[in-house]
């Protein structure tokens, strides 16, 4: 089905009119930030406007994180706090995507009846007809498929940044880590054509991006399976995509989210060193520094392993940031077992770490096995950790005072910044560096980039207090002014689907979604 744009838009209001406005609320981690880029822009291309921060939208619309059980209670926890706002505004509608909905069904709507629409991670372009129906029917409308039917490229994204953007290379996961749900509500991991890939890079260039993230949840098994059958697999293709991206004028830097440490090659090392605009910096989940643990989490790698990674990589990018995540409190964790992440942790030396409590998560192995550690254990263990990994971090970043930093300028300088007459960066290496414009204030935007030096450093952040050293405008420091971001058109083909056209049709019948959870946060955004 679609619905052409000679018909009368969805997303006008049929009592008065009037477009219907919306807003995205995103949980959890980067690729679900990247779907909702992509809900936003499959709304907007069907008639719906963003609602502004401070309005009642006739549309909200949640996008789901299933990987920790406080993902549960805060999306019902907002939803009751929608239930009287719907009652008093006839007409209103709430949706409700994503990684729960997918793993929930139909108890969405036993918890919350008044919501509108449910949806899966793979039917994402189905959300326009299915809002549609709901409206025509007066009733509830579930919808989720059990596999994918096309990559989230062949649907439009309303961007959410001027300067940095997210391109997605695979969808889902071939892992079995006995913690994670993900592959089950994701499914098998696919591989995007690298020209599609390449595509999607360039356009967001073309509009003045100069920041992309690759993202999957493994990138590094890239090349393995391709959607393409004409695509032969390559092993090497993760390496060669980052070189392509190096030959893409305007890139400025290129990130990428998340490697498996099990299938890390010399070759993506090779790639990061010797391709300029890829940023030195490195996210390789660690999960666990026991053995014995990885092998009950079912994580095909040891430390020894982990930690000559991180070795190689320091050899050829002296200067490079390693982040990780760890799981404290895995059943059976025991206090050796836990001695041994903190032995790995000092000698891995990361500049920042996610940590999390282990909570089980319902259809996961782990969820039933036996030696659950006790919370209050948990707690200490986790508070013992996070003690050790902040005073890294804080040497860390310690050493760097005095060195030379080139910042991109972003958007999310916080208040305390702000009354210190500071604005906000990231480094090359991914670091947050909060930094005095002095006499150039008025004319540094978010997207503009500037040279500085470190003056004083904190666990989670550096300062640059001495003045700016140079400042170039960019064009994406001229969208941010204008209050413009981009929306990229659909790119590439779909999983067996015809392709979707950016100015003919809305697909309603497929779907998308962009590769699985990297960072298992507890983030919302909205759109």
């Amino acid at each position: 089905m679609s619905i052409s744009l000679s018909e009368p838009a969805v997303g006008a209001d049929e009592r008065t009119g009037s477009v219907r406005s919306y807003q995205v609320r995103t949980y959890g981690c980067q690729m679900n930030v990247h779907d909702s880029e992509r809900i936003a822009g499959l709304l907007e291309d069907a008639g719906y406007v963003r609602a502004d921060a401070d309005d009642d939208a006739d549309l909200v619309v949640f996008n789901t994180c299933a990987i920790r059980e406080n993902a549960d209670n805060k999306l019902y926890g907002n939803l009751s706090h929608l239930a009287p706002v719907k009652q008093r505004r006839p007409g209103m509608q709430i949706a409700v995507g994503g990684c729960l909905a997918q793993k929930d069904k139909d108890v969405v709507l036993s918890r919350a009846p008044w919501v509108d629409v449910v949806f899966g991670t793979h039917n994402i372009g189905s959300l326009p007809a299915l809002l549609d129906r709901a409206r025509h029917n007066e009733a509830a409308q579930v919808e989720i498929r059990d596999a994918l039917e096309a990559f989230p490229s062949t649907l439009p994204a309303k961007r959410d940044s001027a300067y940095s953007g997210w391109v997605s290379v695979s969808v889902g996961c071939n892992n079995t880590c006995t913690f994670c749900i993900v592959p089950s509500l994701r499914g098998k991991e696919v591989d995007r054509r690298p020209g599609d890939v390449l595509a999607e890079v360039q356009a967001l260039v073309d509009a003045g991006v100069l920041e992309v993230t690759l993202l999957g949840q493994n990138v590094n098994a890239y090349g393995m399976s391709f959607a393409d059958p004409d695509q032969p697999r390559n092993r090497g293709a993760f390496a060669e995509l980052l070189r392509a991206c190096g030959d893409i004028d305007g890139l400025e830097r290129v990130r990428f989210t998340s490697p498996h440490p099990a299938e890390f090659t010399d070759d993506v090392i090779e790639a990061m060193a010797q391709t300029p605009n890829v940023c030195p910096q490195l996210h390789m989940p660690l999960q666990s520094g026991s053995d014995r643990v990885l092998r009950a989490m079912r994580r095909s790698y040891r430390r020894t392993k982990f930690l000559g990674i991180l070795e190689k990589v320091r050899s050829a990018m002296p200067h490079a940031a390693i982040t990780t995540d760890i799981i404290v409190g895995f059943p059976g964790e025991t206090e050796e077992d836990f001695a041994e992440t903190l032995d790995v942790v000092a000698q891995a030396r990361f500049s920042s770490a996610f940590t999390f409590q282990y909570s089980p998560r319902p259809g996961t192995p782990a969820a039933t096995m036996a030696d659950q550690v006790p919370p209050e254990v948990v707690r200490d263990r986790y508070q013992r950790l996070i003690a050790l990994q902040e005073s890294i971090c804080l040497s860390e970043n310690q050493a760097i005072v005095g060195r030379e930093v080139e910042l991109l300028v972003t958007a999310d300088a916080n208040r305390k910044s702000a009354d210190a007459h500071r604005m906000t960066g990231r480094a090359r290496d991914g670091r947050l560096v909060h930094f005095r414009p002095g006499e150039f204030a008025p004319a540094i935007r978010p997207g503009d980039i500037v040279t500085t030096v470190v003056t004083d450093a904190a666990p989670h952040h550096l300062m640059a207090d001495a003045g700016i050293g140079t400042h170039r405008r960019t064009r994406a420091g001229d969208a941010v002014e204008a209050s413009r971001t981009p929306t990229t058109p659909p790119v590439g083909v779909g999983l067996g689907i015809p392709g979707i056209g950016p100015s003919t049709s809305v697909a309603t019948g497929g779907g998308c979604e962009s590769g699985g959870c990297g960072v298992p946060a507890g983030e919302t955004r909205t759109w």
